[in-house]
C-alpha cells in the first residue's frame, strides 16, 4: 500500500496530515507573532500641546495598545489562536497513529472555524482603529496620531499584517480539517456499507 494512502487519525492521508501541521505551525507564528508585537507597542514622546504668549507647553504624551480596546481585544485574541493552534500541534503530533473518533475530528474541525473567525474579527476591528489613527476623521474631530508617533503606527502596522497572514492561515486550517472530516466520513460509511453487504 503507497505511503500516501495510509490513515493517521482517522481522516486523511499522511500528506493531508504534513499539510496541516506545516500549516498550523505558520499560523502559530503569525499569531504569536501579531500579539508579541502589538502587546509590546509602546511609544512615549514629549510634544507641544500649548502655547501661552511665545512660551510653549510641552507634555510627554505615550502611545501605547492598552489605550484602545480593539488593540487590547486584537492582542488577547492572537493569544488565544497561538494557544490553540499550540495545542492542537500537540496532539497531531503525539497522536499521529492513534485513531481519531468522527467526534474528535469534528470538534477539530469547529474549533479551528471558531478560531478563524476569532482572529478575523481581531485584525479587522483593530485595522478600522488603525485606519482612524492614520487618517483621523474630520466629521467627529478626531485627530490623526500617525504623524506624530509614527513608530508606534509602523509596529502596529506590522501586527496587523501578521495578523492577516494568521487569519488566512485559519481559514486554510480549517477547509483541511473539514477536508479530514468528509475522508473519515466517507471512510466510515464504505465501512459500514460493507459490513451490511457481507453475508
Amino acid at each position: 500500500m503507497p505511503r500516501e494512502k495510509i490513515l493517521f487519525a482517522g481522516g486523511g492521508t499522511t500528506k493531508s496530515w504534513k499539510v496541516l501541521l506545516a500549516l498550523r505551525i505558520l499560523a502559530l507564528i503569525a499569531t504569536l507573532a501579531a500579539a508579541i508585537v502589538m502587546g509590546l507597542n509602546k511609544e512615549t514622546k514629549t510634544l507641544v500641546v500649548a502655547t501661552i504668549g511665545t512660551v510653549p507647553i510641552k507634555a510627554t504624551l505615550t502611545a501605547k495598545f492598552q489605550d484602545t480596546p480593539a488593540f487590547v481585544f486584537f492582542v488577547i485574541a492572537n493569544a488565544m489562536v497561538s494557544f490553540h493552534n499550540l495545542l492542537m500541534i500537540g496532539l497531531q503530533i503525539f497522536s499521529r497513529k492513534l485513531e481519531c473518533k468522527g467526534f474528535r475530528l469534528l470538534s477539530v474541525a469547529i474549533l479551528d472555524m471558531l478560531n478563524a473567525a476569532l482572529v478575523s474579527a481581531a485584525a479587522n476591528g483593530a485595522v478600522f482603529v488603525a485606519e482612524i489613527g492614520q487618517n483621523g476623521n474630520k466629521h467627529a474631530k478626531w485627530n490623526k496620531v500617525c504623524d506624530r508617533f509614527s513608530i508606534y503606527c509602523d509596529h502596529g502596522r506590522g501586527a496587523l499584517i501578521a495578523a492577516f497572514s494568521g487569519v488566512i492561515l485559519m481559514l486554510l486550517v480549517s477547509a483541511v480539517s473539514i477536508s479530514r472530516l468528509s475522508i473519515y466520513s466517507k471512510k466510515s460509511s464504505t465501512s459500514t456499507a460493507a459490513a451490511v453487504a457481507s453475508p
